[in-house]
């Protein structure tokens, strides 16, 4: 994928000077802008190393989480509250997956209203190979060694646990 062209400065780093002018010291504001940007960058990098394999990162992470089920198959509000995502996005990201043969979709026979995604043997195929990929690019964050990268999951760690994403052992 090519690469954008560079700005000839940083745009956060100028954006936080007029902010201090305009509004005052707010570290907080330089620090989302730099998360939301680098989530940018990291996606767009991800999903150009998945799409040869018809997947975006959000159905690579849909089919990563079927692989770690025991039985490969999982309830689709189940995906949705792992992932968090809205029912809507699963059900369209799952159908994609449908679509391309990489996951199939029964009722689920525990509940009457639900439905089960299953990956399929492609699908395991295409998840595996897509990994590989992924992997051998550190999925994107190559600027760090895997100190930083632990570094970094142990910053965010904080944030997520405040936001209710998980609750602490």
């Amino acid at each position: 994928m090519p690469k954008p062209l560079s700005l000839s400065f940083d745009p956060i780093a100028r954006a936080d000077e007029l902010w201090k002018q305009r509004w005052g010291n707010v570290p907080s504001m330089a620090a989302i802008t730099s998360v939301m940007r680098a989530h940018q960058i990291l996606l767009a990098e991800v999903d150009a190393v998945v799409k040869p394999y018809g997947l975006t990162f959000a159905r690579y992470e849909a089919l990563v989480l079927l692989t770690f089920s025991k039985s490969g198959e999982l309830p689709m509000s189940k995906i949705g509250e792992r992932l968090m995502v809205h029912p809507t996005s699963v059900t369209n990201t799952v159908d994609r997956l449908v679509r391309s043969g990489l996951v199939d979709k029964r009722p689920n026979p525990n509940d009457g209203r639900g439905t089960l995604a299953t990956i399929t043997d492609k699908g395991r195929e295409v998840v595996e190979a897509a990994t590989r990929d992924l992997m051998a690019m550190d999925f994107g964050l190559s600027a760090y060694d895997a100190e930083e990268c632990a570094e970094l999951f142990a910053m965010l760690r904080p944030l997520r646990l405040a936001a209710g994403d998980f609750e602490e052992d």
